[in-house]
């Protein structure tokens, strides 16, 4: 009975189509190919959340990511077509997470610009009135694709995919690149240093309204001081489609200040603001 049995089970396999077995055949090494690339992009994600873990606790850690504001002075230069406007502008920067700037220009701090929420706000002399539309766009990308944000807001994010894409050049510095790619398929990419874990450099893409044409926005850091207790760079650089536009020196920064409550009360800084 077994022995009929046993003859009965080989007679059925090879009495099989050839093209059904040689289909199993198929399936089976493509579901092993599968499993291997699932496999390595779960590696490549971890690696990438370890180069960001990694950044996060050389700029400070848990203190890092809380930090309340930060407060920056110090000189912008800006360029056109590679070539520096001669002279700079004094600039006193405030920032309060997430979503509240303000920058004050000239040596008597006389204009002041307010980006709160998505809103852009000038005040000097003349009052206060809302800043140009193509201004506040590009504050408010850089600022939505900032590396505060990409830590704070992205990487907590379970539906974005990180991408470790190895290690580059980036200012004479050996660098880890790694890539986030947000649910809405925005990206920003992040360079740190292979030995300090700091960040080198941060940039994204975006599509022109008009033209509809790709362009890249990169911001360069160098020049790390221990300032307060966080490695702070004292130079920034703002590169626009290969071509340098700003260049930040930084002469002093402070974090976790006590600002007054009407700091961001538009209608008393205008008051303020001789005429």
């Amino acid at each position: 009975m077994r022995k009929g049995l046993a003859v009965g089970l080989a007679l059925g396999l090879l009495a099989t189509p050839l093209g059904l077995r040689a289909q199993s055949d198929d399936d089976a090494g493509a579901n092993k190919t599968v499993s291997k690339m699932d496999e390595s992009g779960e590696k490549n994600a971890a690696k990438a959340r370890a180069t960001l873990d990694a950044m996060v606790k050389a700029m400070g850690g848990d203190a890092w990511l809380n930090i309340k504001n930060v407060v920056r002075e110090g000189h912008i230069a800006a360029f056109f077509h590679g070539t520096p406007d001669p002279g700079t502008t004094l600039f006193w920067d405030f920032h309060t997470w997430p979503d509240h700037d303000r920058v004050e220009y000239t040596k008597h701090r006389d204009v002041v610009q307010f980006y709160v929420g998505r809103k852009g706000i000038e005040v000097t002399y003349r009052g206060a009135k809302p800043l140009p539309q193509e201004q506040v766009d590009d504050f408010m990308r850089r600022r939505d694709h900032s590396i505060e944000l990409a830590v704070k807001v992205w990487l907590k994010d379970p539906k974005t995919i990180l991408v470790y894409e190895g290690q580059r050049m980036a200012e004479r510095h050996m660098a880890d690149q790694v890539t986030l790619i947000s649910p809405e398929n925005e990206s920003i990419t992040i360079q740190t240093d292979v030995q300090t874990h700091l960040p080198l450099s941060r940039s994204f893409q975006w599509r022109d309204p008009i033209y509809k044409d790709k362009n890249t926005d990169v911001e360069e850091y160098a020049d790390y001081h221990d300032l307060d207790g966080f490695p702070t760079p004292l130079s920034i650089t703002r590169v626009h489609n290969d071509e340098m536009q700003r260049q930040l020196y930084i002469d002093k920064v402070h974090y976790n200040q006590d600002l007054p409550a009407e700091f961001w009360d538009i209608n008393a800084v205008a008051k303020k603001i001789k005429k």
